[in-house]
């Protein structure tokens, strides 16, 4: 038996799901919080944030301590935001050409940059020892304001 799918306010959802830069957030063991700029790629359907990064990071040290994680989206102003949270998974570390951590960081770097070639991103994915962080979003809250009063800009 599967659980229910959380129901998303899909404003916020589009926020997410749009987007490709946001800020990651860990917890460190004494329970304040690590902020990373990172790249993503959202699979709908499945309603996971998938992450590439190095395995010797201080971010995947946290995440194997506390599996829990939060990505902050901002929209096209400062009044538009959205964050998704949830408990985290982590793939293997890339290893052997064509293994299963390097195909699906192959299909989240295509998604950055573009198709790359078998003899330039397998060799990379490698000697960086490059991880997924699987952000399985249980919840998304936010705001986008669409209307009120905004703070005046001053010109020096």
């Amino acid at each position: 038996m599967t659980a229910a799918q959380p129901v998303f306010d899909q404003t916020l959802w589009a926020l997410v799901t749009g987007g490709r830069q946001a800020v990651l957030a860990t917890t460190r063991r004494d329970g304040t919080p690590h902020l990373s700029n990172m790249l993503y790629v959202v699979d709908p359907p499945t309603r996971t944030v998938r992450i590439s990064t190095k395995a010797d990071t201080v971010k995947i040290g946290h995440l194997r301590h506390r599996p829990r994680a939060a990505i902050h989206v901002s929209g096209d102003d400062f009044w538009a935001y959205a964050v998704a949270e949830g408990a985290v998974g982590l793939s293997d570390v890339a290893r052997t050409p064509g293994d299963a951590a390097c195909e699906e960081l192959r299909a989240i770097h295509a998604v950055y940059y573009g198709p790359q070639p078998d003899d330039e991103i397998y060799p990379a994915l490698i000697a960086q020892q490059r991880i997924v962080i699987r952000l399985h979003v249980e919840r998304v809250y936010g705001l986008v304001a669409t209307g009120g009063r905004r703070p005046v800009r001053v010109n020096d």
